[in-house]
């Protein structure tokens, strides 16, 4: 009886490694040589047929671009006073001439009731002089002197009634109030407003748009900010660049540029405005700055936004052009392939022109609607192997059926690099 157990059970490792060695090899087969794959297959070559025909052909430089509005306004008080009202806080949008805050008027009127003193006083000495002037040259001065002092009154008034009338301060452009500066009971001191129109690229900024507050007045130069308020423009954009020291003798102010701008889908238009005379060098290569403004008032931009600016230097039209995979050169020569009429290729001399993208242009050998020759090649994938989904087949064919695996086997038994083969005998 020990004999026949002995037996059966060496039977049943027998039949479990012979099974682990067949389980071994349906895994290699199915994985390894059943696999379904993607194989390139070769590429073919095909010949098809392309009129030459008249296009639009562009030359441009690409470079990156910064936006940025071009109107920046820092305003503030002209006349001293304690403020009594602040109409506006920062993220408001305003319109031209709208109120931002109010002054007191008790230093205002004060003061124009003493420039106009002045004045009278000014207009008095100078009917003295005139009055008692005998003709001779050191009267004939004095009046001169007097004349001045005159005007120099008349200038103060006129600044003191600006100063009261600017009591209220008004935005002097439309757009985004960025900082509010002085709140209700602050004293001010007058002071000037600056504006900041454009980055100028060759030559500083320029000029603010828009007009200027009541009472204020306006510079080129931008201060800091000590200013009661800020207001970036929303209605005019610009575009800040640089282009290399190769591509600048190809541009001038005026050409156009296309921007294209992250989350907008339509194309943004503008033109160059300004490009710099004076190089910056960063690694050795030298870059001047270019200024695009932007035509219009597209909805949707954002200070600080970049964007993908092609300068566009030329644009021809009705340029006669063929696919440049069309163009060969043979001995020297520009040639492309022509069908003739019995169907055999014929090779046509041409002189080709400036190339644009996958175009090239023909100056001379082509007319408009003749017939060229292009191989194309065309690379296509086909798949080896059995269909996805497929169940794994034991070699031999059929199906394997789990129920077939003899009771109490272990699967680990059916070994791998480096470990024990499932077929061999214990003993």
């Amino acid at each position: 009886m020990g004999k026949l157990l002995r037996r059966t059970s060496t039977r049943t490792r027998v039949i479990a490694g012979a099974l682990a060695l067949a389980l071994v090899a349906g895994a290699v087969y199915w994985f390894v040589l059943r696999q379904p794959s993607s194989a390139a297959a070769a590429p073919e070559a095909t010949t098809q047929s392309v009129a030459a025909s008249l296009s639009t052909v562009q030359q441009s430089v690409t470079t990156t671009a910064t936006l940025t509005p071009s109107v920046q306004e820092e305003v503030s008080f002209a006349g001293s006073g304690t403020v009594t009202a602040v109409d506006v806080q920062a993220g408001d949008t305003v319109e031209a001439g709208q109120a931002l805050a109010t002054i007191d008027t008790l230093q205002l009127d004060a003061a124009v009731l003493s420039a106009k003193a002045d004045l009278a006083e000014a207009q008095a000495t100078l009917a003295d002089s005139q009055d008692s002037s005998d003709g001779s040259a050191a009267d004939l001065a004095r009046i001169s002197a007097d004349q001045a002092q005159v005007e120099v009154a008349q200038s103060a008034v006129t600044a003191a009634e600006a100063a009261l009338a600017g009591a209220t301060l008004t935005a002097p452009a439309a757009g985004l109030v960025t900082e509010v500066n002085v709140s209700v009971g602050q004293a001010v001191t007058g002071s000037t407003t600056s504006s900041t129109s454009g980055s100028g690229a060759d030559s500083g900024t320029t000029g603010g748009a828009g007009g200027s507050a009541p009472g204020a007045t306006s510079s080129t130069t931008t201060t800091s900010s000590g200013a009661a308020f800020v207001i970036v423009g929303t209605d005019a954009w610009e575009a800040t660049a640089t282009v290399g020291d190769s591509d600048l003798p190809h541009l001038a102010v005026g050409n156009q540029v296309e921007l294209t701008v992250d989350g907008l889908e339509d194309t943004v238009f503008g033109t160059v405005a300004t490009i710099g005379l004076l190089p910056s060098t960063s690694s050795g290569t030298a870059t001047y700055p270019v200024t695009i403004s932007v035509t219009g008032s597209p909805e949707g931009l954002h200070d600080g936004v970049t964007a993908d600016a092609e300068i566009i230097y030329e644009r021809r039209t009705d340029v006669l052009t063929v696919p440049s995979a069309a163009v060969r050169t043979v001995d020297g020569e520009s040639v492309v392939t022509q069908a003739g009429e019995d169907g055999e290729e014929v090779t046509t001399v041409v002189t080709v022109g400036e190339t644009t993208g996958s175009l090239v242009e023909i100056t001379s050998g082509l007319e408009e609607g003749d017939e060229v020759l292009v191989q194309v090649v065309q690379r296509t994938e086909t798949g080896t192997g059995g269909e996805s989904g497929q169940t794994g087949q034991m070699p031999g064919g059929g199906d394997f059926d789990p129920s077939q695996v003899p009771e109490g086997f272990d699967p680990s038994q059916m070994g791998g690099p480096g470990g024990q083969g499932g077929g061999q005998r214990n003993g």
